[in-house]
Formats: structure tokens, sequence, C-alpha cells
């Protein structure tokens, strides 16, 4: 854990912090995936950054650690980290992520990669939609000149990553070709004199 930052600590006080604190935790297993091979030291190591009221909560789970009868929170993340979810998460995270990801839409000029990076975002917060649903809500919300040549050059889009990459290789395109002409344009009135 030396190596890597650790997780800000988690006091339960700001619902849209969990799920960034249970991501700390699992970069931190996965950088040392030989020392985090047991439950139970991923949920003690996570425990270590719990205060306030998230740390109450867990309390009575800890005296049970030099028992020998295993505490199904404490031996088991698998059950530690919904369960934290279910007690700090924003119950409606889900419904108003899923709504911003409705509505979402990229501006005409704007930049596909950013665009693409919230999307994300906010998939990551609806749980599994399934591959044609999450194409779909992307697609949607592209400019038609990114629709227009998706139409015209990609009769079927069956990957989501696919479309991420074409896309984003498309946005590229445009905003080089709209820098070339500009330069065009500016270089054009030199020439005639």
């Amino acid at each position: 854990m030396s190596s890597m930052k650790a997780p800000e600590f988690f006091d339960g006080t700001q619902p849209f912090k969990v799920r960034s604190f249970i991501q700390s935790c699992q970069l931190i297993f996965h950088n040392d995936l030989e020392y985090f091979s047991q439950d139970r030291k991923k949920v003690l190591c996570a425990t270590l950054f719990l205060i306030g009221r998230d740390a109450k909560w867990i309390l009575p789970n800890l005296s049970n650690i030099t028992n020998q009868e295993p505490s199904y929170l404490i031996d088991s993340w698998t059950l530690f980290e919904p369960q934290l979810f279910t007690l700090f998460e924003d119950p409606n995270e889900v419904r108003k992520a899923e709504a911003e990801l409705d509505s979402l839409r990229m501006k005409g000029g704007g930049n596909v990669s950013l665009y693409i990076a919230y999307y994300i975002i906010l998939v990551s917060r609806t749980g599994n939609w399934g591959e044609r649903a999450l194409i779909h809500h992307l697609r949607k919300g592209l400019p038609s000149r990114i629709w227009d040549q998706l139409a015209s050059h990609h009769s079927r889009i069956d990957s989501l990553q696919y479309l991420i990459d074409i896309t984003l290789e498309l946005d590229t395109r445009y905003h080089e070709r709209k820098k070339e002409k500009g330069n065009f344009q500016e270089k054009k009135p030199e020439e005639s004199k």
C-alpha cells in the first residue's frame, strides 16, 4: 500500500463519495494482489479509512477479529462492499445518473473525448444496461456531423468499444479538417497579392 496513495477517509456523510472510496480501495488491492488475496485483508484495509458514522457502523464487527468464528462482513469483501453502498450511497444516484445519461447531448462543435468521458462516468453509476442500450445512448447524444458519418460509413455497430473508437477517429478528422480549412482561408488572401 505504500507505493500508492491511500484513499481519502470516508465518513459516510457525503453519499457521492462512497463510489470513489471503493474504487480507491480496489486500486490498492489490485496493486498488490498477493497481499490482498484474502477478503479479510481487503475489508480491514478499507476499515482503516472509515471515520465518523461510517466507522461506528463497522465497530461491532471488528470485535469479531480475535474470535475464531468468521464474521460475514469482516471475512467477505463481496458482502462488505455492497453493504457500504446500501448504507451510505444516495439511493437516488442510479435514477439521477440514468436521467442524466438519457438527456446527455454533445454540443455540435464540442470535443467527443470529453463527451465520451462523461458518458462513461454516468454509465458506471447506472449498473448494467447491456451493450445495445449503451450503444443507443452514446449514439443518441452525438451531434449530426458524427451521426451522418456513422450512417454513411458504418452500417452496423455491435460493440460499444468500436463505436467509441470510430467516433473518436471521426471527431479527430473533423477537427483536423476544420483546422486545415481555417489555415487555407488565412493563406488565401496572401496568395492573391
